[in-house]
């Protein structure tokens, strides 16, 4: 096993893959050798000393090949220090405090495999030309008529390097 962290995540607009690589980009900067890869692209967790995995929320649940990932490699993740992290447009509402205590309650599936070491939540990005679903395209856009959300991109740099940086002395054993 070497040093290396590996930095996973599953995404399907790219806002969570931004998050992937600035959390990989901090960790780089704090002098851990880091890998930045797609959940798909990885097959094994052997080389690395500790992963940091993520997913993008989408009926408040991680992403189907996210939680198929953690159960994959559930054994190897519980033998080295793991991260979890979500990615999701709740966190982008007027007054997000009061929505995070439910927002960290969709890591429980995660947590009921895995314990992590550290938790990020963030807010994402709304762009809702790359949403898919039709029905869902209509359905955001009445939501952000109604004011339930804007548009654009919400994710809070600051705060997603601050965690990174908290997690150096986690993960860099």
């Amino acid at each position: 096993m070497s040093n290396k962290i590996l930095v996973t995540y599953a995404s399907r607009t790219g806002s969570t893959a931004g998050v992937a690589e600035a959390i990989g980009k901090t960790l780089i900067e704090n002098g851990a050798q880091v890998d930045v890869l797609p959940m798909q692209d990885v097959r094994d967790l052997a080389p690395y000393q500790a992963v940091v995995a993520g997913s993008a929320i989408r009926g408040k649940k991680w992403l189907p090949e996210a939680m198929q990932f953690v159960q994959t490699h559930q054994t190897a993740l519980a033998r080295k220090p793991f991260a979890a992290f979500l990615v999701c447009i709740t966190l982008a509402m007027p007054s997000a405090d009061k929505y995070r205590p439910m927002v960290a309650e969709w890591l429980e599936p995660v947590r009921a495999l895995v314990r992590p070491v550290s938790e990020g939540l963030f807010a994402g990005a709304l762009d809702i030309s790359k949403i898919p679903s039709f029905g869902d395209r209509l359905k955001f856009r009445l939501s952000v008529v109604l004011g339930v959300w804007s548009e654009g991109d919400h994710r809070d740099w600051s705060a997603i390097h601050a965690w990174a940086d908290r997690l150096c002395p986690l993960l860099c054993r």
